[in-house]
């Protein structure tokens, strides 16, 4: 339903110099501040036309590959001009933001965060952004709890409105399942392991290993199980004072030992997500599991190809999850401010967010909850996953997801510990000696 967004697992590791660029960007910040009337982010043509220009990475599904948000929102107001400023590449959209928010101009008048990086903007640049909380349409009712907690800053400024949210599910393979003597309804196979991601590792995972078909895994990676694990915590990288807590919470280390467990029991394919062979994987029905934001069901269409169209199907997941989504703000550098806040407002509102979820090519979850009773939403099925009732799946999955306190680094952090795993996985490292590794990697990584 939805390619994927890069953004959601950067595979590149950010670097110590990578981020003591970062710091500078920081004193610049404090050196370069700007009136919100005196920036570049938009400009007026004549006969009065408001040119507003987007940035965004990866498929946010505004644009005419995607469900037209853009040109819908032009026919309503014929005065404003859309212009897409898109990067494919979330890093370098990320370096390039950074750079136009310290200079004090540059900025797009709407500017598209991934949620890892939400703890910095709503933190060291959230003076370079206007506060949303008064603009019509904006409420914390109107967001799941998660969306609106992570899209504030800690003097209650509204940084951040909600575009997507990756609740989660787990998409098992029934062709695999059956042959491992596992069933193969839904309701069936979300009860070996409702309540438990322990469960869903040391027993069900065993069972499936135990009478796997030659050469396939449980998990396509332990990557995914880790982050899923994590992301159940009402507390996972940082606690509510903005305190890192990765190396003592114990909700990371039980996802750690979770990890480490599948791993150890031959469970995971050992694969990077997203790269060459796990994609392939899809089609070749080498692994029976996949951790399942809702755009990660595209992958899955994508990948699997027609041939395996019926094979997969979704369950709900042992415990309320989510995984990427990301958020629109107004830089106070622009030159447009009300229009743009009102273009950011509306094309998070409810009817357009049920608009991105029901269009084949794109399929981002609302973090609208306002969307969640939109027929095109709570009736969504997918044909291609065994008729699934996704929209009910994920909007219950929603309901429930953590609001975690996200930190400066969270996404620096969430991006080490994937690599720690891998570590497991490809380098053949025990637990504790990954765990070591990765602890000082993070420590080198976020220090300015």
């Amino acid at each position: 339903m939805q390619t994927t967004r890069t953004s959601y697992r950067p595979r590149s590791r950010t670097s110590a110099v990578a981020l003591a660029a970062v710091a500078a960007l920081g004193a610049g910040l404090l050196a370069g501040c700007t009136s919100s009337s005196s920036g570049t982010g938009g400009s007026a043509s004549s006969g009065g036309t408001v040119t507003l220009k987007v940035g965004d990475f990866g498929t946010f599904g505004y644009n005419t590959q995607g469900a037209d948000l853009f040109g819908d929102y032009m026919k309503l107001h014929p005065n404003i001009k859309i212009v897409e400023d898109h990067n494919a590449d979330e890093q370098a959209y990320w370096n390039t933001t950074q750079a136009h928010l310290a200079a004090g101009s540059g900025a797009d008048d709407i500017q598209a965060f991934d949620v890892s990086r939400m703890g910095q903007v709503t933190t060291t640049l959230a003076s370079r952004f206007e506060d949303l909380s008064k603009v019509s349409g904006v409420s914390e009712a109107n967001w799941a709890p998660v969306k609106w907690a992570q899209g504030k800053s800690k003097d209650g400024k509204v940084i951040g409105v909600g575009t997507d949210l990756g609740p989660e599910a787990v998409c098992y393979n029934t062709k695999l399942f059956k042959a491992a003597g596992l069933p193969t309804e839904p309701a069936a196979v979300a009860a070996l392991w409702a309540g438990s991601w322990d469960k869903f590792v040391n027993t069900v995972g065993k069972k499936y290993q135990a009478k796997a078909p030659k050469g396939t895994h449980f998990l396509d990676s332990g990557e995914g199980l880790f982050n899923s694990v994590v992301g159940s915590g009402a507390q996972q990288y940082y606690d509510s004072s903005g305190n890192a807590i990765y190396e003592t919470n114990p909700a990371v280390k039980a996802a750690w030992k979770l990890a480490g467990d599948a791993v150890a029991n031959g469970q995971t394919e050992g694969i990077a997500q997203f790269s060459t062979q796990w994609t392939s994987g899809f089609a070749n029905n080498t692994f029976a599991t996949t951790i399942c934001p809702a755009w990660q069901m595209a992958n899955i269409v994508n990948n699997a190809g027609p041939k395996n169209k019926g094979v997969w199907n979704i369950a709900t997941a042992p415990q309320a999850s989510d995984w990427g989504g990301s958020y629109l703000t107004v830089p106070s550098q622009g030159k447009h401010i009300a229009e743009a806040k009102a273009l950011a407002a509306w094309l998070t509102a409810a009817k357009q967010e049920a608009k991105i979820f029901a269009t084949p090519t794109v399929g981002n979850f609302p973090s609208n909850v306002q969307a969640f009773d939109d027929p095109t939403v709570s009736g969504a099925t997918n044909s291609f996953l065994s008729d699934a009732p996704t929209g009910k799946i994920f909007s219950e999955a929603a309901k429930s997801i953590p609001a975690a306190p996200i930190g400066q680094y969270d996404g620096v952090i969430r991006n080490d510990m994937g690599n720690g795993v891998l570590l497991m996985e490809q380098k053949g490292k025990s637990p504790s000696v990954a765990w070591s590794a990765t602890m000082k990697q993070i420590k080198t990584d976020t220090t300015e």
